[in-house]
């Protein structure tokens, strides 16, 4: 990053870049702002997204469009049940001539890897991921390589089909900064989408409007962005709530304050601010919490969701004025 890369006009260039990124996937997934947004947060906090919800909504076109508005390296994994952790990491390949061997990259050094239908791989490939998203890097034989920079995971998975998937294990999910749906589209929205395919797909006449440098000078700004210590433990007290919580059986971890943190801060930078305001740690709480929330039976066949949990735990912390 270079010298005036923090200065107002870089900044207001790069939320400017933000806005293209914006309108690019609002042209693509019609009527669905909200998680668009989200999306372009975890981007700029540089976590990695899970998408759940029913087949046919577009988590795949959203995860290809969001790659093809980036100037960067995009890669695709249709995860199946003989997939294997060589087939993502690479391996070691012998070289006769030079009697020697040499690593050969799997599809996981991009940029943006798409994980497509992450569930319905076996534990033993899902954990291939663990190091890539947590350290962004691989270890092979010995020998650790860095991922490009930057890296993005985006796993998709559908919630109702449950024969031949594998639930995502803790671990993994606490490595998602966010879980997001994006649902069925309302009437109108659905009804531009029909007319706008009907030619031709407007995924596939996006144009980039952001490169992998402008992403690590966005990411760099994030962490710019202020958190008073008021926000801090408001943010620490959220977590704590969590854990004791008599309908939680496995609350929120050290590794989800860290990431409540620092999506609030790009949150704030995409919404104009330098400051973190209690109303983006609220706003982001759902996305950032629920998935990593280990129910209790009893709660969980009574029909209260971990979303619903967080809601009630908003409610009953004070926030700072």
């Amino acid at each position: 990053m270079n010298k005036n890369s923090d200065t107002p006009a870089a900044t207001e260039k790069l939320r400017n870049k933000i806005v293209l990124l914006q309108e690019n996937l609002d042209h693509v997934i019609k009527g669905k702002p909200v998680p668009i947004k989200l999306l372009i947060t975890a981007l700029g906090a540089g976590g990695n997204v899970l998408m759940e919800d029913v087949p046919g909504v577009g988590k795949t076109t959203l995860a290809k469009a969001l790659a093809a508005s980036i100037n960067g390296k995009f890669s695709r994994i249709q995860f199946t049940p003989d997939l294997l952790p060589s087939d993502i990491l690479g391996n070691s390949i012998y070289n006769q001539k030079e009697a020697k061997f040499f690593f050969r990259p799997g599809p996981v050094f991009a940029n943006i890897l798409l994980a497509d239908e992450v569930n319905r791989a076996s534990p033993r490939t899902q954990s291939a991921l663990l190091e890539c998203m947590s350290e962004k890097q691989v270890s092979i034989a010995g020998e650790t390589s860095i991922l490009p920079d930057p890296f993005m995971v985006i796993a998709t998975e559908n919630p109702v089909e449950y024969q031949g998937t594998y639930p995502l294990p803790e671990a993994q999910l606490d490595r998602f900064a966010m879980q997001l749906e994006l649902g069925y589209p309302d009437e109108e929205a659905e009804m531009q989408l029909l007319f706008d395919r009907l030619a031709n797909d407007p995924a596939a006449h996006l144009k980039a409007v952001l490169n992998c440098n402008e992403i690590a000078q966005l990411q760099k700004a994030v962490q710019n962005v202020g958190v008073e210590k008021t926000v801090a433990y408001y943010m620490l007290c959220i977590i704590k709530a969590t854990r004791h919580d008599t309908r939680i059986k496995l609350g929120a971890s050290p590794r989800a304050l860290l990431l409540l943190s620092r999506c609030s801060q790009a949150y704030a930078f995409i919404q104009g601010r330098d400051y973190v305001l209690p109303d983006d740690v609220k706003t982001l709480c759902p996305a950032v919490l629920a998935h990593r929330l280990i129910i209790e039976n009893k709660t969980k066949y009574s029909g209260i969701s971990a979303v619903e949990i967080i809601n009630d735990i908003l409610k009953k912390v004070k926030a700072p004025v």
